[in-house]
């Protein structure tokens, strides 16, 4: 393989409706399209609110619900789900945050729908109840939670009662996934898109079981605004995923090199492993000579390379058949390592920067992005599209020390990913329970399939050797990403508990076999239409 292939990232650029994560003001966006297209808000409340009903009936045998309804939409659906419970024959009561004269529009229209006692909003209305509806506040809430909605919610935790929040759990920031009087929920339901909200934590934690309700809110909606955030899905990524030729050889599948540190070197193993489980057609350790013989004992299919000083590193990056490159996992270290990561980033090609790569330039990041922003590949002509090459995979740790007085440590993790991949240059993934991939261009990847299992030691050292085992068969860095970051959690996903890091390879060709079977019936069903 010659090296990368032309991997633009371009503004605005729409991955797939279907996995879009929208902010209050793109749901409410939503919204209004869809009531300028014929679907009255009535209407649009009506379906909001019945998958509410229908969901806790599908989970819970019949008994006493109280519905806290707030004074806006969020409180109409809650009217909605009260009144269909009533008409399934349970015993339902409200309690109203405010006063019912005050409503307004459609949520006026269905609270005057409701035939039944309204309670005020209060610690002392839980009394009797089994189950809680909380719709309060949905994603229009920019606020601290306060008054008689936090005592009552607060009532709510006190007493581990269960709860079915309405769009969010109210206090529960949706485009951020902060937690301001949130309580912890049993079932979330929400309409047409997710938030990101619900995947960022401790929101994901917080929404507990979550549905998306289908409430006839056309796809065509996005034709008036662009997502820019998504849930991590091979349908992202599928269609960009590598696949061998039947007439294929091992050079056409790329070259992984990795630096091999010493004399920890477990974790540049790791790397080089999972590199080459994931479909790279050859994989190469680089180390310094003292270290050869302790990786040529431990690698059978993975080669080795001795480099003696900056000269012997020089030749090796100068042959253009090594097609992706990483340093840092047990990289060490010092002015050593400094110098491999730039020579890597100045040779041009897709690189993974981990661990040890990233620590040593902390104090002097601007350095590290220079570096990454002179390898990116200006736009060509007629094209706004700039090629970038370079992945760094940090931990809140590393991301912290490196973007010091660069990102406000206090911001919401997406806003930090997205302003550190624009600082820097390259796509970020900041690492978590809910990994963000963020490329430069604003558009961002939020993961949601990590198990717990996931916080293991070497864990990072093998998402770093499978997104550069991506990138080395040609895939896009942010695509490579994304793919990289979603078999790593199916992976471990499958191996359940007691999982080490080094299980994880061993673990892709069941992920790999999955993901080609959902190709093929992507391509059958396509078609098909």
């Amino acid at each position: 393989m010659s090296g990368p292939a032309a991997w633009p990232i371009c503004p605005g650029q729409l991955l797939d409706g279907q996995t879009a994560l929208l902010t209050a003001w793109q749901m409410a966006e939503a919204d209004r399209w869809t009531v300028a297209s014929g679907i009255s808000e009535i209407a649009l409340m009506e379906n909001a609110g019945r998958p509410v009903a229908q969901a806790v009936r599908q989970r819970w045998t019949r008994r006493p619900v109280l519905v806290l309804c707030g004074p806006g939409s969020n409180g109409g659906d809650g009217w909605v789900a009260a009144r269909h419970l009533v008409e399934a024959g349970w015993p339902v009561r409200v309690a109203l945050l405010g006063q019912r004269q005050d409503l307004r529009g459609a949520t006026a229209h269905h609270a005057g729908l409701w035939r039944g006692p309204v309670e005020a909003l209060a610690p002392a209305a839980l009394a009797g109840a089994s189950l809680v509806i909380d719709a309060l506040f949905g994603a229009g809430l920019s606020r601290p939670l306060d008054g008689m909605a936090a005592l009552t919610l607060a009532a709510v935790a006190a007493r581990k009662m269960t709860v079915i929040a309405v769009d969010l759990p109210s206090g529960l920031m949706g485009d951020t996934g902060a937690n301001l009087g949130a309580v912890p929920c049993a079932l979330t339901v929400t309409c047409f898109r997710k938030k990101p909200g619900h995947l960022l934590q401790p929101g994901r934690r917080l929404c507990g079981e979550l549905i998306v309700a289908d409430i006839g809110t056309p796809a065509t909606v996005f034709e008036h605004f662009a997502p820019d955030t998504f849930e991590n899905d091979p349908a992202l990524w599928l269609d960009a995923l590598p696949v061998a030729s039947s007439d294929g050889h091992k050079y056409g599948r790329g070259h992984a090199l990795v630096w091999g540190g010493w004399p920890t070197t477990g974790a540049a193993r790791m790397a080089a492993r999972a590199a080459a489980r994931v479909g790279a057609g050859l994989c190469t350790v680089a180390m310094p000579a003292a270290a050869l013989p302790v990786y040529a004992a431990a690698l059978t299919s993975v080669m080795v390379s001795p480099v003696a000083g900056a000269e012997d590193l020089q030749a090796l990056l100068a042959d253009q058949r090594y097609s992706g490159l990483l340093i840092g996992p047990g990289a060490g270290s010092g002015p050593d390592t400094r110098m491999r990561v730039l020579a890597m980033l100045k040779a041009g090609r897709a690189t993974v920067l981990d661990a040890d790569a990233l620590a040593e330039f902390q104090g002097d990041p601007q350095t590290l992005f220079e570096a990454i922003k002179a390898q990116s590949v200006s736009p060509r002509a007629g094209s706004e599209c700039t090629t970038v090459l370079c992945v760094l995979t940090p931990h809140e740790g590393e991301f912290a020390r490196l973007f010091q007085g660069l990102i406000d440590p206090l911001a919401d993790k997406l806003g930090r990913a997205r302003a550190a991949a624009l600082a820097c240059g390259a796509v970020v993934v900041l690492k978590g329970s809910d990994t963000v991939i963020a490329a430069p261009d604003g558009r961002a990847v939020i993961n949601a399939n990590a198990p717990p299992s996931l916080a293991t030691a070497g864990a990072g050292d093998v998402l770093a050797g499978l997104v550069l085992g991506l990138m080395a068969q040609g895939m896009a860095p942010f695509l490579a990403a994304a793919a990289a970051v979603w078999m790593h959690g199916a992976a471990a996903s499958s191996f359940g508990p007691g999982l080490l890091a080094e299980d994880l390879p061993d673990r892709l060709p069941a992920v790999l076999r999955r993901l080609a079977r959902l190709a093929a019936e992507r391509r059958i069903a396509g078609k098909g239409s």
